[in-house]
């Protein structure tokens, strides 16, 4: 991971220190590795995927975990088999192209671990910076694979081949697209300045936010109820069904300046219980 060769001030944090130091100390030599940010991001991607391939499997039994979907009333969950193929492109992509680009990415970054761990306040100022670095890098960078015929065509218009996303499908898209993701994010970590630890928190919440995006389901706990900053996965899903509108990854101001934003608005479907036993009643409202 990429640290410029600026000292860090006292830790203040005893809590981040130990992390640090237990980390550093017996995994060193991986910390340096030039293929850890493409090893890292495949994994956690892999990893924080597992819970919406959970619930695509309780769909077919429970109808609660239906009714969360933003596309209740158009067909079932991606089977399995759909997940395994996805996961397939995914992972040769990863092996033949963005490592080993990744990998002399990183050789040619002046690598330094730092003694001190960052305190509290530094940790979440980085982080924070990185998500909105990020966040205006790949806005424009979308917006001109949406407007430019030949970007599209070439680059981005295989990500759109899912009009209904699933988790895995966030990085599910053409090599290029795939490696130009995984620079801008580690492209946004150097240009902060970023600790170590406020690197690999910001590349965890960013792989969440961007699987949440494309997961396919409105969830009552999801974050963008939380921080309405946030487009959440209605936002994008609106992206993948229009594509003229909702650019950004992962917050709404851009859209909001561009002119692009558009509100997303899902019909769900859920049963109610009818008067007698032999009926029921599909009732659609609009969330």
């Amino acid at each position: 991971m990429v640290v410029p060769c600026t000292e860090y001030g006292e830790a203040q944090a005893p809590v981040l220190q130990g992390l640090w130091e237990y980390v550093k100390s017996g995994q060193e030599d991986v910390l340096r590795s030039p293929y850890l940010p493409a090893s890292f991001a495949f994994l956690a991607h892999v990893l924080l995927c597992a819970p919406f391939l959970a619930l695509d499997a309780l769909g077919s039994v429970c109808q609660r975990v239906r009714s969360w979907r933003m596309t209740a009333g158009s067909g079932p969950p991606p089977s399995l088999s759909r997940w395994l193929e996805c996961f397939c492109r995914v992972l040769y992509k990863y092996v033949t192209v963005v490592l080993p680009v990744t990998a002399l990415f990183n050789t040619l970054i002046n690598l330094k671990l730092p003694d001190v761990a960052p305190s509290c306040w530094q940790l979440c100022v980085e982080v924070v910076a990185c998500l909105l670095l990020f966040d205006m890098l790949f806005f424009m960078w979308h917006l001109v694979m949406h407007r430019v015929s030949w970007l599209y065509r070439n680059i981005h218009q295989m990500h759109h081949q899912h009009h209904t996303p699933f988790a895995l499908a966030a990085q599910d898209c053409s090599s290029a697209e795939l490696l130009s993701l995984l620079l801008l994010s580690l492209s946004s970590a150097w240009m902060v300045g970023c600790h170590p630890l406020s690197e690999a928190l910001f590349h965890l919440i960013n792989t969440w936010l961007a699987v949440e995006d494309h997961c396919g389901y409105d969830l009552p706990w999801a974050l963008h109820r939380l921080l309405p900053c946030l487009g959440g996965a209605p936002h994008h899903h609106a992206h993948h069904s229009l594509q003229t509108i909702n650019y950004a990854p992962l917050f709404t101001h851009w859209d909001h300046l561009f002119g692009t934003y558009r509100a997303s608005v899902f019909h769900h479907w859920y049963l109610r219980p009818a008067t007698c036993q032999c009926e029921q009643q599909l009732v659609r409202f609009d969330h």
